[in-house]
């Protein structure tokens, strides 16, 4: 995730993202270090309404894992 990033870049504090999205803190700061393995779309969606984003790709890359290395 590049949360950390684009809270820099806008000079805001993890707090701060957490209380304008509307997001527990606690989730968003384990969304932020990458410790959750599930994402739900629609803090994606508070993230980047809240910071002005249009493309997700912004708060998050996406890559696709080839079937045989999950098994």
């Amino acid at each position: 995730m590049h949360i950390h990033e684009l809270l820099k870049k806008k000079g805001w504090s993890l707090s701060k993202l957490a209380l304008e999205a509307d997001i527990d803190k606690s989730k968003l700061s384990r969304l932020a270090n990458e410790k959750r393995e599930s994402l739900y779309i629609d803090y994606l969606i508070k993230i980047a309404e809240t910071l002005d984003i249009d493309d997700l790709n912004e708060i998050v890359s996406i890559e696709r894992v080839n079937d045989e290395e999950t098994n």
